[in-house]
């Protein structure tokens, strides 16, 4: 028993030192705050969980509104709303309550009538509040969306100009359709641009993401000389998957707003942070991302990082520790229950107690935190289904890749369970080991075919899938897989998995570590998979 306590002793104390070192908090610059100053202005979206503006119609409580802009109050001088419906027709008499100031915002899309119906009714709410609203934003990326031309946009802009004077009146879209057309900037009383670095057709870093912003904002200047500029729109996300070197984490969202908010005082720019909180509802057309540019968290409501002080982008990491402990200790208890149960020749050696090891390892430095991604990444029932199973092939393969080594068990082909007369002469730990290599080959299968044909939105399922992916490859090399014959499955599968390994990082580029370590993940499937083809063949 001491190979086995003390293999796990060392995993247990390599899983903590990995955590306690990856957890660890991130010095942030100096609060570019000063005492009891607030951000100039956020944009705000009144949805909770569970609230969406694509659920029509929906009203949300005045109670809620008034909640949310008591709380912004203490950090803000100044909200950004996008419409008027779902209950923001409130907004402008909650703004003045809490002495707030209020770009509102007017919803333009391709419905026409929808459109004259906002503008009205917008029309008359900003003449009866006009000492709390400072400015009237009309259309908020509709050529973007392509859902008005600009002739259209011109049209509306000149007709709200003319009936909420002297309220200034502006249109918000990103940098290069303000680039794109320059003479709306007539119809407008300042030019409002969107600079969000991460969403960049080429994204740049958290650490360029403020040099970034000023050189964009500079180039507007020059293109619209004698309009005022206002950054309507700017930040970055917390949580999501990485685009190129684009991070979102929570001590890069800090260092950004850092940044910006120095840079913005700095340089004197008008700017409206994106946002005050998270949106869920916004991850149904942009992923996990999309639910986490808030400044305060969707559920708790409350910030998530404090100016000036470091943040940690893995704040629950002491759980992630006991949870590779625990995943630790039962790895090497089912190795030892396998080679109890096993018809072995001789005692494990050093070499297979070195693999439940690695395999012990590759799974309780995964598992905690593919437990707490498994909510954030998850949305609707085809999302919790998929990464559901993932999660639990995790911990399943914690648990049977141990004991099969422990069995002396090597990897059995899938066509060990295509096969039914295979199925009924075969014993349980040669079905175990050919369901784990399905289940793998079919998990990792269907998430690089995501990430091939529609990777935009997708997130890369590196926690969940990596216990599984090295865990069959280090079976197949410690233990020669059993030979039942060739499959067309396998054939297939070690050139597409292969291919996904190369193209996957190409394709997001090699700055992207995410893409990297899936695509090494989908490699070690293909190498599984070409070990147990190789023993197939032999004679």
């Amino acid at each position: 028993m001491r190979m086995p306590i003390a293999s796990a002793l060392v995993v247990s104390a390599l899983v903590a030192a990995l955590w306690t070192f990856v957890g660890q908090k991130v010095e942030m610059p100096p609060s570019p705050l000063a005492a009891g100053e607030k951000l100039p202005c956020v944009s705000y979206a009144p949805f909770r969980d569970g609230q969406s503006p694509f659920d029509r119609p929906l009203a949300i409580p005045e109670a809620q509104i008034d909640e949310d802009f008591a709380r912004l109050s203490t950090l803000t001088a100044c909200v950004r709303t996008y419409s008027i419906e779902a209950g923001l027709d409130k907004a402008p008499a909650l703004a003045r309550k809490h002495k707030l100031d209020l770009l509102m915002g007017v919803w333009l899309s391709a419905d026409p009538e929808r459109n004259r119906q906002e503008l009205e009714e917008s029309i008359r709410i900003a003449n009866e509040n006009r000492d709390v609203i400072k400015g009237l934003v009309v259309g908020n990326e509709v050529l973007l969306r392509g859902e008005m031309s600009p002739m259209e946009l011109s049209d509306t802009l000149k007709y709200v100009r003319a009936k909420v004077a002297p309220i200034p009146v502006t249109y918000a879209d990103v940098w290069e359709f303000w680039e794109r057309n320059k003479g709306l900037s007539a119809d407008v009383d300042f030019v409002t641009i969107h600079i969000l670095p991460y969403w960049e057709d080429l994204p740049v870093s958290a650490a360029e993401a403020g040099p970034h912003v000023d050189q964009i904002r500079h180039e507007m200047a020059d293109a619209f000389p004698g309009k005022e500029i206002l950054i309507g729109e700017t930040g970055w996300p917390s949580a999501g998957r990485m685009r190129e070197e684009a991070l979102p984490s929570p001590a890069n969202q800090a260092l950004v707003l850092h940044d910006l908010m120095a840079l913005a005082k700095r340089q004197k720019y008008r700017v409206n942070f994106i946002e005050a909180f998270d949106q869920p509802w916004k991850r149904r057309s942009e992923g996990t991302v999309g639910g986490h540019w808030g400044l305060l968290d969707a559920y708790a409501r409350a910030p998530k990082f404090a100016w000036g002080q470091p943040v940690s982008n893995f704040p629950a990491w002491p759980v992630n520790i006991l949870i590779g402990v625990l995943v630790a200790a039962a790895a090497h208890a089912a190795a030892v229950h396998g080679a109890r149960g096993g018809e072995r020749s001789a005692p494990m050696g050093t070499r297979e107690w070195a693999a439940v090891g690695a395999l012990a390892l590759a799974s309780g430095a995964t598992l905690g935190q593919a437990a707490a991604n498994l909510p954030l990444e998850s949305l609707g029932m085809f999302g919790w289904l998929r990464n559901g199973a993932y999660f639990v092939l995790a911990i399943a393969c914690a648990l049977a890749l141990p004991w099969l080594v422990g069995r002396g068990q090597g990897l059995v082909p899938v066509s060990h369970l295509l096969d039914p007369a295979r199925r009924g002469r075969g014993r349980a730990p040669a079905m175990v080991a050919a369901l784990v290599l399905a289940a793998t080959v079919t998990a990792v299968g269907v998430a690089a075919l995501e990430l091939v044909f529609n990777p935009r939105y997708k997130d890369f399922p590196d926690f969940a899938l990596t216990g599984p992916a090295l865990g069959v490859l280090l079976l197949a090399l410690v233990l020669r897989p059993a030979r039942t014959g060739l499959s067309a499955t396998e054939e297939i599968a070690r050139f597409a998995f292969l291919a996904a390994a190369i193209y996957i990082p190409l394709n997001e580029t090699l700055a992207n570590w995410q893409a990297l370590w899936f695509g090494g993940l989908c490699l070690a499937v293909s190498l599984t998979v070409w070990r147990v083809l190789a023993v197939q063949r032999t004679a």
